[in-house]
């Protein structure tokens, strides 16, 4: 009789014990934000598949590298080749009732078919054939559209700007093809840089809410629901490292991308970088703040102006510039035919220029006579002036220095034809033999004598050089 007494409460007290850990359980998710955003949002999150038909080549030999074989066959093998089927996935997110999903444009750029496929309220999984409206490579933002008869689920964008580095968020997306998968984490930094052969971006959100290759264009969602960021990019040999677009980028472009099929930006026809407290110096600037002129692309809006290399550019319409990425984003935001009121300092002097802008092409890549009377003494010691430096060999460019070297024909000054091994210019300034001279601290040097007058006694120098058509800067310290 004790027994069943004792089992009775021991079935009881177990009973209890399950009911209490069910309710806590249940207390637990209704009172975990986490839960609750993900069952609200997901619902708009979509899976995006792509295909692609590349050509590949192929060889039916199997020596096909050997030198001998290519001695007597040659290349003539490598017309081989077959059409292949690629296949690729991505995520998305529903941004309006008409069926428009923001992206990331690498997801579903150059591709011939885009399927994306939703999960309805209902629980229904519907697929939709999808088309692009725009895209915008430098954002690496792109619009597709499906055309759907249901009520689509829309998600709310939030304000990036207002977050704190720490703040919780949530990543939903379709990594490695597992749908809807949700992680979550904090912002680890904001305004971070990546420039690699595949993303060049300067203003990313780093978060430790694990990002993986298919979460790229998912959002990242605060803890109300609304979309902070678009999940981009990661570094693949790291944990924790993961990138999103801030999704206040995406909203000054999107009326562009749906109106147009691209983003109208204005076109100032500069490239700029940041100030080194050397080159400050050579070129009489106060402190570091600002962006210096690297190149000013012929025949753009800023050349007309009177805009010139080496100048430091201090303010935009009435704005303090932080350095040249701040520069590049405040233009970025600037329409075309806008009139552009920009400060440069120019060898310790303010000038002020009204540039009126033109329209950014969509690929937006662009690149815009010596003689001298002294003696062969005077352009010796000009250019021995550079060998501390690890420059053993300047001269005036030749026609045959112009072929050797591959000099654009419109250049002109002096050709670097000979550097010392294991010197500074090459390891840390990383001079290469035939770039173009162009400026020593700021001052212009078209024949040799001038270089000394430049270098004066500096044990550090400010060097403006040419190469590939494209202007620099780099700063040499003596050996």
């Amino acid at each position: 009789m004790r027994n069943k007494k004792f089992s009775a409460c021991i079935f009881a007290l177990a009973l209890i014990l399950s009911i209490t850990g069910a309710a806590f359980a249940a207390s637990s998710a209704a009172n975990n934000p986490i839960v609750s955003i993900v069952k609200q949002a997901s619902v708009a999150v979509v899976n995006i598949d792509v295909e692609k038909t590349e050509r590949r080549s192929f060889s039916p030999f199997p020596f096909d590298d050997d030198p001998i074989f290519k001695r007597f066959f040659g290349d003539s093998f490598k017309e081989f080749s077959r059409s292949v089927p690629m296949k690729g996935r991505g995520s998305g997110f529903i941004v309006s009732k008409e069926g428009l999903i923001l992206t990331n444009n690498h997801v579903v750029e150059g591709v011939d078919k885009i399927t994306v496929s939703v999960s309805l309220k209902d629980g229904e999984k519907k697929t939709y054939p999808a088309t692009i409206k725009g895209n915008d490579p430098a954002y690496d933002l792109a619009i597709i559209k499906i055309e759907a008869k249901e009520d689509l689920p829309v998600l709310e964008l939030g304000d990036s700007d207002a977050l704190e580095v720490g703040e919780w968020v949530v990543a939903i997306g379709n990594p490695y093809g597992f749908e809807h998968s949700v992680t979550a984490g904090v912002i680890s930094a904001k305004n971070r840089s990546i420039h690699t052969q595949d993303v060049n971006f300067d203003d990313f959100l780093q978060t430790d809410a694990a990002i993986n290759p298919g979460n790229s264009g998912g959002p990242l969602l605060d803890m109300d629901g609304k979309v902070v960021g678009i999940n981009t990019a990661i570094i693949p040999y790291a944990q924790g490292l993961c990138f999103a677009i801030p999704v206040n980028k995406a909203k000054e472009i999107m009326n562009d991308l749906v109106s147009f099929g691209h983003v109208k930006r204005g076109w100032l026809g500069v490239s700029v970088r940041n100030i080194t407290p050397e080159m400050a110096k050579a070129y009489k600037v106060e402190g570091t703040n600002g962006a210096m002129v690297n190149d000013v692309f012929k025949g753009d809006p800023a050349d007309k102006a009177g805009i010139k290399r080496g100048d430091v550019i201090v303010e935009l319409n009435g704005t303090k510039v932080k350095d040249a990425n701040d520069f590049v984003q405040k233009v970025r935001t600037l329409a075309p035919e806008t009139i552009a009121k920009i400060r440069v300092v120019r060898k310790g002097k303010s000038i002020d220029f009204n540039v009126k802008l033109a329209e950014r092409a969509n690929s937006a890549d662009g690149r815009p006579t010596s003689s001298s009377s002294k003696s062969q003494g005077d352009e010796k010691s000009g250019v021995d002036a550079l060998k501390d430096f690890g420059i053993k060999k300047v001269e005036k460019l030749t026609d045959s220095l112009r072929r050797k070297y591959r000099i654009d024909s419109n250049s002109d000054g002096l050709v670097i034809t000979e550097l010392e091994r294991n010197s500074k210019a090459v390891f840390d300034g990383e001079v290469h033999e035939g770039d173009l001279l162009i400026e020593v601290n700021g001052q212009e040097v078209k024949a040799p004598e001038d270089i000394k007058k430049a270098v004066g006694d500096e044990s550090s120098i400010v060097l403006m050089l040419e190469r590939e058509g494209s202007t620099f800067f780099i700063m040499v310290s003596k050996n």
